[in-house]
């Protein structure tokens, strides 16, 4: 078949190496265009462009399908679209330009955690599993029939970005089976079932850590912010960084907020038990293992 793929950050860019690598032809890649990074704002192509062009891939840049990015890909006459975190709403006439249609990997269990942050939300959440699932994309958010879809479970310690990576990975082959099947007719989709949940972009102050929260609530939230947007709590009103939390074994209890040095140790007070941070980043500083930034410190310590 003739494919159209739509994606720009690092995690589409397995399902672009597996469709690739496949029988199908992929004749456009659609990515947003490049953006400032870095402290010297340098113009930056997203990770999926600069796959594509490695691959000697067309590709078009579109921070939204105008009338002359539709133009372009109705021209192209694909079979078949691919949607893998492309950053924007595909609309009519474009849902309808190829022959079959769009289909679009999500990080989620279909209908749970419909939208942009799939993967955030359920750790969060507490979910104890998730996965990725592959459905015909139509107008509503996440709303389609599901073609594919196949569960993980979600480590304990496991970050939302680790557990990013490794649905991307796995979402790949399931991807790539799914558009076969599709080209030998074979695909049937089902309507998703079940109660939807929404994960919409979360924003800087999600990653704002609640002290007062059990142990286990502080620490889902701070594994589902991390890297983006980033868990962080304040001291004396200046942002202090949380880059690695973990639970606190074999810890007294403490009041929620309060630190204290056990050892090389730094516990900080929960809801319930403490938990033990591990590496921080203060205000203006680069990061540091937690036990210096505490001896660095000249009053007590409270977090809020």
């Amino acid at each position: 078949m003739r494919l159209l793929f739509a994606g720009t950050p690092a995690a589409a860019v397995p399902a672009l190496d597996a469709l690739a690598a496949g029988p199908h032809e992929l004749v456009r890649i659609v990515t947003r265009p490049p953006a400032p990074l870095g402290r010297k704002r340098v113009l930056t192509p997203s990770p999926v462009e600069a796959r594509a062009t490695a691959l000697g891939l067309p590709v078009l840049h579109a921070a939204r399908l105008d009338p002359a990015a539709i133009e372009t890909l109705t021209a192209d006459e694909a079979d078949l679209g691919v949607v893998v975190a492309y950053g924007a709403l595909l609309k009519e006439p474009l849902l309808s330009a190829p022959r079959l249609g769009w289909v679009n990997l999500h990080f989620s269990l279909l209908p749970r955690w419909r939208g942009a942050a799939p993967v955030q939300h359920a750790v969060i959440a507490g979910d104890d599993e998730t996965g990725v699932a592959v459905f015909r994309l139509e107008a509503g958010l996440d709303t389609g029939p599901v073609l594919a879809m196949e569960r993980t479970a979600i480590g304990a310690l496991e970050t939302a970005g680790h557990l990013l990576e490794r649905l991307a990975g796995l979402g790949a082959g399931v991807l790539a089976r799914t558009v076969d099947d599709l080209a030998a007719g074979r695909a049937v989709a089902a309507p998703q079932e079940g109660e939807p949940t929404l994960a919409p972009k979360l924003v800087l102050e999600d990653g704002r850590l609640d002290w007062t929260q059990p142990a286990r609530r502080v620490l889902d939230r701070f594994r589902g912010t991390t890297p983006e947007p980033g868990a962080f709590t304040e001291v004396g009103g200046v942002r202090l960084k949380v880059l690695e939390a973990a639970p606190a074994r074999d810890a007294a209890a403490l009041p929620p907020g309060e630190v204290r040095a056990e050892g090389r140790r730094v516990l900080a007070g929960t809801g319930d038990a403490p938990v033990e941070l591990v590496r921080v980043q203060p205000a203006g500083r680069t990061p540091m293992p937690a036990d210096a930034w505490l001896r660095g410190t000249s009053a007590p310590v409270r977090l809020g």
